[in-house]
């Protein structure tokens, strides 16, 4: 898996993202996994012509350790499609745009 990863969080790190990532990102079932929803004008062409497939997101997976950022461009509907694939190049700047912006407004310094 294709992943951004930070790492060596202390205890302090992973409180803040945690508390970032409970208000701002969409809880999933399993612990520490989060879904960060893609926005409609970052589609491709064929993830727009999936109407059947939207909504996309990638995850984020949150230990006391570390945050990761699957590079992974997932449908909210179906497991497998061809409009499921590893982020773009515009994918790519907005997940780690996202993670940048996020460590900026709580002040963590990596």
């Amino acid at each position: 898996m294709k992943q951004y990863v930070i790492d060596q969080l202390r205890e302090s790190d992973y409180t803040q993202i945690l508390e970032f990532l409970d208000k701002n990102a969409e809880k999933t079932v399993l612990e520490g996994v989060y879904q960060i929803g893609l926005p409609e004008d970052l589609y491709t062409a064929v993830q727009a012509d999936h109407t059947q497939c939207q909504s996309y997101y990638f995850a984020v997976n949150l230990t006391r350790k570390q945050v990761a950022f699957e590079l992974l461009i997932r449908s909210s509907q179906v497991l497998r499609c061809v409009c499921i694939g590893y982020a773009r190049p515009k994918h790519r700047d907005h997940i780690l745009r996202f993670a940048d912006d996020m460590l900026e407004q709580l002040g963590i310094r990596i």
